[in-house]
């Protein structure tokens, strides 16, 4: 059987029907959503979020992006609480409970034993006249009107539902703690996402020697600073070794063969870009890639308080990741 011509159809129907589900919810974000975050705010424990099947999986991805976002969160999964782990809950601790139906057995069981240890409880649910949501202190209106499954069975648009709601919430508490980007950063030390937002040039640059010559240097000089610092440049410092006045790299020295009929007596000030980029060691490290990449250049000097430090090389920004 040939169900080419079915495949586009069927997947754009999925992702329209998901797309409106989750749009559908925007009419549930009310009064009861916003004491709901208040709540969680007040709290001295953690969010413990739980679920059972799909709901389970849905439930493991919101706690990593709460964690991720300046909420503490763990995962219990609820055919296990009722079999030990329940345990794990403080009475500090505010607990979300996701079901699609909220009125599955398992639920029925847990929810009695939640409410006895005096935690807060929201149900994220599809329906709001279900035993869950009934028996909970909030209400997270999760509802879709079917599934994206032609049999209207498979978890689909429900628990693509219940993810985005969980991300809305997430946002909703990450605004409110006044969670930074510095914040986040050293929740994600490890990666290059992390390192975006904490690593800076200065990090970088004093594994290098620093190689530079005065605006006198002969050219023999010149390329023996090079060569040896193995950069593919050199700064260019006044004659008192000062100031920073310039900058000579590998496609300089190139360009003076064809410039000069003859390269006796040449100087450093005479094939020296002036005024050179410069980045300072406080910057963070992905600045330096941005003006490498806005420039076309692979290396940019690095000033400290104004005075020639050092280079930072494309190499140093590969090497972590940030390309």
């Amino acid at each position: 059987m040939n169900l080419s011509n079915n495949i586009p159809l069927t997947a754009k129907k999925v992702l329209q029907l998901e797309a409106e589900a989750i749009a559908n919810l925007v009419e549930g974000i009310d009064e009861g959503f916003e004491k709901c975050v208040e709540a969680i705010l007040s709290i001295k424990g953690r969010v413990v979020v739980t679920g059972i099947g799909k709901s389970a999986n849905i439930a493991q991805k919101i706690v990593s992006t709460l964690n991720s976002t300046g909420t503490p969160a763990l995962f219990m999964h609820a055919a296990d609480a009722i079999h030990g782990d329940l345990g794990m809950i403080q009475q500090d601790d505010f607990v979300i409970c996701i079901s699609k139906s909220g009125n599955t057995p398992e639920i029925k069981v847990l929810v009695p034993l939640l409410k006895r240890k005096g935690s807060q409880l929201a149900a994220m649910v599809s329906s709001t006249d279900s035993y869950l949501a009934r028996s909970a202190d909030f209400i997270l209106n999760a509802h879709v009107e079917r599934e994206a499954c032609p049999f209207n069975l498979a978890p689909t648009t429900s628990t693509t539902a219940a993810l985005a709601l969980g991300d809305a919430l997430a946002i909703c508490l990450l605004e409110a703690r006044g969670f930074s980007s510095a914040d986040f950063a050293h929740l994600h030390p490890g990666g290059s996402l992390g390192k975006r937002l904490y690593l800076k040039v200065e990090d970088l640059y004093t594994q290098h020697e620093s190689p530079h010559v005065t605006a006198n240097a002969r050219l023999k000089e010149i390329i023996i600073e090079i060569s040896s610092k193995r950069l593919g440049a050199t700064a260019v410092l006044s004659e008192d070794g000062a100031t920073l006045v310039g900058i000579i790299t590998d496609g300089d020295l190139r360009r003076m063969l064809n410039k000069y009929d003859s390269i006796e007596g040449i100087t450093a000030a005479d094939i020296m870009t002036p005024s050179p980029l410069t980045i300072e060691a406080s910057e963070y490290a992905v600045e330096a890639l941005v003006l490498m990449q806005n420039k076309s250049i692979t290396q940019v000097i690095v000033t400290n308080s104004g005075k020639f430090g050092g280079f930072v090389h494309l190499h140093d920004l590969l090497k972590e990741g940030l390309v």
